[in-house]
């Protein structure tokens, strides 16, 4: 057989051929690169043979590129390798310098932003990693805030925070491993942990969830992510992640033997596995003293408790007023109440995700003079027109700005949905659904896995006290002196 039926033989293979022609109109063809103006291609002269060089305009830097390409059409050809083995180790002044044959893997590459050069002659592909993505600074994010600190945020290039997180840890421990998913989108995907701290029997089982991952795109980065990862009880909103924008939290979750999954175009870090205790902690916790940080979490728990049993318990206390005693009769409805107490509560939860999904999308210049005016008619005229009684206000009110002290959304939801599932069994059942609603929520914890597939509220079931009275009390570092 001849050469260019060996080329035919190995382009049907999914392989590329050492012919430059065919390779040319392969690509050309998969890439249709006459209609995407972006995907640039240019025929040059490498060490007097033909070359050709794929890259998208917006990803290589200019300047690399500029002296890489007078570099090759200045090698003369007495200095020419005679393969890209050679190729690539000898006569490419370049740091990240690759060789591919499959198809795939250099569409794929091509497609991320590498200069990819074929030669004619060579049936390797020389694929030079000088992208740069367009991407923002790593400023400290708006939610994942910290008193004190650093002042780094994770942002949308994956490279950028895998690069915060080795600044922190200096462990040849420390393990990266890339992956991808989406059939359309080959979203890459990096597993970060601590090889001599994580447990491997998890991140195998990880490791083959990601893998059988089949879907066309993550059009919605970590969530489509979290979606395919855990697919058990769906209708559970308890949180089985802890996300963080933060390099400090997520560096330290790697430390403590978690794992942390980055996924590209999303500025935000997913920790598993993931307990009800790790998600109520934060980075405050540990940069103030011991006695300052303990006050905080004690605080953040005590204040999650609160929103949930509030409005229940209020609303439970006026269907039954002689369970008031004397000295707290002053909470008790003196208005005229035109619409149902549990009305009133429902009407307002409704209200306050309005206020916060039109606060999202306020232009800033306009976010003070509407909330002043949102404060006005929402707040003193609602109650003066007889819509809603002060009190229910008044308490709706700490239920709201109380909600925010939950650094995790999907935890504050959570709370929020168990909070009206118990308002409207203690509004039908009296004390029966006010006792019935707890249950339902306790179960919905105590019932709830981790992804590993471990107790959701580990370290109170199974026991271990020490782990415990670590959740709740902040505890000098390790080591330090007395």
């Amino acid at each position: 057989m001849d050469i260019n039926g060996i080329d035919h033989l190995r382009q049907d293979a999914g392989t590329m051929s050492s012919s430059l022609q065919e390779n040319m109109s392969y690509l050309n063809k998969k890439l249709d690169v006459d209609k995407n103006f972006d995907l640039v291609y240019r025929v040059i002269k490498v060490g007097g043979r033909d070359a050709c060089m794929y890259f998208i305009d917006g990803f290589c830097k200019d300047e690399l590129m500029q002296k890489m390409l007078q570099y090759f059409m200045d090698l003369k050809e007495e200095e020419m390798p005679k393969d890209a083995h050679e190729m690539s180790k000898k006569c490419i002044p370049y740091v990240e310098v690759d060789l591919q044959d499959s198809w795939d893997q250099i569409i794929y590459f091509i497609m991320s932003g590498v200069f990819a050069l074929f030669i004619d002659g060579f049936d390797k592909c020389l694929l030079i990693d000088s992208r740069t993505y367009p991407a923002r600074g790593v400023t400290e994010p708006e939610k994942d805030k910290a008193l004190r600190g650093s002042k780094d945020g994770f942002v949308e290039t994956i490279v950028f925070n895998t690069a915060l997180i080795r600044r922190r840890i200096r462990s040849t421990n420390l393990r990266m491993e890339m992956f991808h998913a989406g059939n359309s989108s080959q979203t890459d995907i990096v597993l970060c942990y601590m090889d001599n701290r994580v447990d491997h029997e998890f991140l195998e089982q990880l490791k083959e969830r990601i893998s059988k991952i089949k879907v066309d795109a993550l059009t919605m980065n970590q969530e489509s992510l979290a979606e395919c990862l855990y697919k058990k009880k769906w209708y559970n909103p308890f949180p089985k992640f802890k996300f963080t924008e933060r390099p400090d939290t997520a560096s330290a979750q790697i430390l403590e033997g978690d794992i942390v999954i980055l996924v590209d175009n999303s500025p935000s870090a997913m920790i598993t596995p993931t307990s009800v205790f790790d998600v109520v902690e934060e980075a405050d916790d540990y940069y103030f003293p011991p006695i300052t940080g303990t006050y905080l979490r004690l605080s953040r728990f005590l204040i999650a408790i609160l929103t949930y049993l509030l409005t229940p318990t209020f609303l439970l206390l006026m269907q039954r007023p002689e369970w008031v005693p004397k000295s707290f009769e002053f909470i008790m409805v003196k208005d005229t109440t035109n619409i149902p107490l549990i009305w009133q509560f429902l009407l307002l939860e409704l209200a306050i995700d309005g206020l916060r999904l039109a606060a999202v999308n306020t232009p800033n210049m306009l976010s003070t003079p509407l909330s002043v005016m949102a404060a006005l008619v929402l707040g003193e005229f609602s109650v003066n027109s007889g819509w809603f009684n002060s009190e229910v206000m008044l308490y709706m009110a700490f239920v709201a700005i109380a909600n925010y002290t939950q650094a995790s959304y999907e935890l504050g939801y959570a709370i929020k949905f168990m909070r009206i599932i118990n308002l409207i069994l203690t509004a039908i059942f009296g004390i029966w659904g006010y006792i019935a609603a707890i249950v339902i929520m306790i179960v919905a914890i105590v019932s709830n896995k981790t992804i590993s597939g471990k107790s959701y509220i580990y370290p109170l079931f199974p026991l271990n006290l020490k782990q415990l009275s670590k959740r709740f009390i902040r505890y000098r570092l390790p080591g330090a002196r007395e």
